[in-house]
């Protein structure tokens, strides 16, 4: 997609809830993501985890919004953590390893399109909103992992400019699309 729609992001809230958990009753969305209860998960450990680590990561914050179309209608969420460096990591017989790490801050993020809308820009819209939002001018190193055979999403994120950081799948089945700010 040349030129993805324009979308504005809102904080994404228990008043959100009742628009995104629909989306989740996809049986796409459900097989990537998890079904309808995903969301309310999400918004009960929303910043619950601040200063823990995570995968070889220490938490800084958590951000989560709904993308609105021009009219303002939610045509997206998308939201993740924040954390003070990226490290790869797996789970191995012998114990957790972690390598390839790079400072940070990094933030790792998730998203769904509203399955009315797919096929149409707005999950790239999502993500370079996402990239761009102040909330994370910091960061440098922005990653979604996402399962090789989920192709609409993989297409999205190369469309906002996230490579493969590996061709192989990593230990839950995952390939981190990665997108590193180039800083002056």
């Amino acid at each position: 997609m040349v030129n993805p729609p324009q979308v504005s992001l809102v904080p994404f809230t228990a008043d959100s809830l009742a628009v995104v958990q629909p989306w989740f009753r996809h049986p796409e969305v459900s097989r990537w993501l998890g079904g309808p209860d995903w969301p309310a998960h999400e918004l009960q450990l929303l910043d619950s985890g601040i200063g823990e680590m995570f995968r070889g990561r220490r938490v800084l914050r958590t951000h989560s919004w709904v993308a609105l179309d021009a009219t303002g209608q939610a045509v997206a969420h998308i939201g993740g953590e924040v954390y003070d460096r990226w490290s790869r990591y797996a789970e191995t017989p012998a114990g957790p390893v972690v390598d390839a790490v790079e400072p940070g801050p990094a933030m790792g993020f998730a998203y769904v399109v509203d399955p009315r809308r797919w096929r149409r820009g707005y999950g790239t819209a999502a993500l370079l909103a996402a990239m761009a939002a102040p909330e994370v001018a910091d960061v440098v190193l922005f990653a979604a992992g996402i399962e090789p055979d989920n192709l609409a999403s993989v297409r999205c994120a190369a469309a906002a400019s996230l490579v493969p950081d590996t061709r192989v799948p990593d230990w839950e089945g995952m390939v981190h699309h990665i997108r590193r700010r180039i800083t002056a």
